[in-house]
């Protein structure tokens, strides 16, 4: 079940909150001692650092699987930590990152070391709009990288990485998303499970344990063999993106409310699932989108926490970062005090490019 953390950092006292979290999570993610000192020594800079910096925000800590995995098989799990504000943004994002790069009366640690300790890092920042900070911590130690930034270097494959976020600060989102990659395909899910809570966690839940054994189908069929696998559940809402990197086509078909925004050649185009509930009330058959993938496409699935009038990101910058921090970025802009989300919300993004975010992919 997507078990997630969501502490908001609006005083002091919510630093060791924070800490705390983290601690929690790596505990669940079962991370040695010395990767569980990792997380929460980047949970507590970034939480520092909203306070300091952005006169407060948000820390949001999931649960997500490695590519990579373990003596018995299963995938191993990393713990993923976000920081979103809507502060000032970071003027000098370049002495901002350098290792060692730190503020009066801060914990001497700085973005560059959390960069630098974090299996994955990426941070973007706009001024006026505020900041995103994504870290993943696994099992092993970091590879060591460079104090300076080397700017975006891409690699063949596509990027994965997604954000999920329980209505009030519950303890399970009734949402989940995964990602399986089978030689040149990538399959993408995202779920929502009927409701909320425990329940509608387990539906979800279910959807991406049953993913794993039939990524390799179409999407419709993927579909049809979860409906199966969520039966004996309260049911789900479910899309499915499948990337054929040979062919350059991208497959979509979804039923219930799981949105879908493709943006190609610089135009955003909607994705549209088809009415009904998996393991309860799915239709007989189901229609399947199929449009070109190029370079610079990039998908995003979402809940329908997300506002449905939802504006998607033209920022380039931000569309070439880890795909967590583009979720994380569509999660803040979509929503604010004034327009509060109504359910709960994950966010899934898969981009061209290979990059920080390209080898872990599940938020359960």
């Amino acid at each position: 079940m997507s078990r997630v953390w969501d502490v908001p950092v609006d005083d002091s006292t919510r630093v060791r909150d924070v800490r705390v979290a983290a601690e929690e999570a790596s505990a669940l993610a079962g991370l040695p001692a010395p990767r569980t000192a990792t997380a929460a020594l980047v949970a507590t800079e970034l939480a520092t650092n909203l306070l300091r910096h952005a006169d407060g925000g948000r820390v949001v800590i999931n649960l997500v699987e490695r590519g990579e995995r373990g003596g018995d098989g299963t995938p191993e799990t990393s713990v993923q930590i976000v920081s979103l504000d809507h502060g000032p943004g970071i003027p000098d994002i370049a002495a901002a990152m350098r290792d060692g790069y730190t503020t009066a009366s801060s914990l001497g640690a700085g973005l560059g070391t959390c960069r630098r300790i974090a299996n994955d890092f990426d941070l973007h920042s706009a001024l006026g709009r505020g900041t995103v900070a994504v870290a993943r911590i696994g099992h092993e130690r970091a590879a060591k990288r460079s104090q300076e930034p080397q700017g975006p270097q891409p690699l063949p494959g596509p990027r994965v990485g997604g954000v999920n976020v329980p209505l009030g600060r519950a303890e399970y989102s009734g949402d989940a998303w995964s990602r399986v990659y089978g030689g040149d395909r990538v399959t993408l899910l995202l779920a929502d499970g009927l409701g909320h809570g425990p329940k509608a966690a387990e539906a979800s839940g279910a959807a991406v344990a049953a993913l794993r054994g039939v990524a390799d189908l179409p999407p419709a069929e993927i579909l049809r063999r979860l409906g199966s696998a969520l039966r004996p559940t309260r049911g789900a809402a479910v899309a499915v993106a499948q990337l054929e990197l040979t062919s350059g086509q991208l497959s979509f078909a979804g039923i219930g409310n799981i949105g879908g925004r493709l943006r190609t050649d610089g135009t955003w185009k909607p994705l549209l699932s088809h009415p009904g509930i998996v393991g309860a009330q799915a239709p007989a058959s189901v229609p399947v989108q199929r449009v070109p993938w190029r370079e610079d496409s990039l998908l995003v699935l979402h809940s329908d926490g997300l506002p449905g009038r939802w504006t998607p990101p033209d920022d380039g910058v931000l569309l070439s970062c880890d795909p967590a921090v583009v979720a994380v970025a569509v999660l803040r802009d979509a929503g604010s005090a004034a327009l509060p989300v109504r359910d709960d919300t994950c966010v899934a993004v898969l981009g061209a490019g290979a990059g920080a975010g390209d080898r872990h992919g599940s938020g359960t």
